[in-house]
């Protein structure tokens, strides 16, 4: 059985510990900073595989904005304890929605969507460490973040056609990451999408063997994102957004020239191109300790 890490191990860094001293260790979802300038967004429901209903939906939202304000912030991991990514909708959930209103089902419909555009498009990276299923639901999560890594046995199934629904608020973003073609198979068909077929469509972009090498992954991404400006990363993902799907025209032509012009300009875009100039390491680039992989052997414990 997973446990959750005590909250001394889970802030390092004194201001979150003193800005959390509070939060809840045994939430359903938990914000934590294993190191300064990462955060872990954590589903904590592994009892029923991190399953989400309106209130765990409200939970993230909430969540993502505290670490959007976050001015430290250099990159959030999305993960979930338990052997399960998230199981997507919670089935008790879906079934009080059934008896509401048709105005009620599109008010909750629009916090799930709103919970899917905050993450699509947080502003610093994100990385999703997936184990286990990630059904329904829980590919949107996955298809909302920057990088997503996925151990050997995670599998993926949009299966909502099962039940006689349709995956229509994550459709955008699970579309844009495994393209039109294979979502007309996979939306229609329901059937189990193995990490090599998720690789292989785009959804996932590395596979590793197990839990141990997921954390592993974890702790390389977080030295090579934090050898970057924060920025520039910043400015990236907006320049993706901006350019992405769009004919290649003035509008976009324009955009781009000011984007390169302004980065420029910025004080970490000197600072870096005076860092590579004279040979020296940028400002942003702060030490890195092993803090991460250690609190993740501690949550994994299955």
């Amino acid at each position: 059985m997973n446990t959750i890490p005590t909250q001394s191990t889970l802030f390092d860094n004194t201001d979150e510990h003193n800005s959390a001293a509070n939060s809840d260790m045994n939430a359903k979802v938990i914000l934590h900073y294993p190191n300064p300038g990462v955060a872990e967004l954590i589903l904590n429901h592994a009892d029923k595989y991190n399953a989400f209903d309106d209130q765990i939906i409200a939970m993230m939202i909430e969540k993502l904005a505290q670490a959007e304000q976050n001015p430290n912030l250099k990159l959030l991991i999305l993960r979930s304890t338990g052997k399960h990514f998230s199981s997507g909708a919670d089935l008790n959930w879906m079934k009080r929605m059934a008896n509401n209103s048709h105005q009620e089902n599109l008010e909750d419909a629009n916090q799930l969507a709103k919970l899917m555009q905050d993450l699509n498009t947080f502003s610093k990276p994100t990385l999703a460490l997936v184990q286990g299923a990630a059904f329904g639901g829980g590919v949107g999560l996955a298809a909302c973040c920057d990088i997503v890594i996925a151990t050997q046995t995670a599998r993926f199934c949009l299966s909502e056609v099962k039940i006689g629904l349709v995956p229509a608020v994550i459709s955008p973003y699970v579309i844009r990451a495994i393209g039109e073609r294979q979502a007309r198979r996979y939306f229609l068909s329901a059937e189990i999408i193995s990490s090599e077929q998720a690789l292989s469509f785009g959804l996932v972009h590395e596979i590793v063997e197990d839990q141990n090498q997921l954390d592993q992954a974890a702790d390389r991404f977080i030295k090579q994102l934090s050898l970057n400006s924060p920025q520039a990363m910043a400015a990236a993902k907006q320049l993706i957004f901006a350019v992405s799907h769009k004919p290649i025209e003035t509008a976009v032509i324009d955009y781009t020239s000011h984007c390169i012009a302004d980065i420029r300009a910025s004080d970490e875009g000197q600072e870096g191109l005076d860092a590579f100039l004279n040979k020296r390491q940028a400002n942003w680039i702060t030490p890195i300790t092993e803090t991460v992989t250690a609190t993740n052997k501690e949550k994994h414990d299955v």
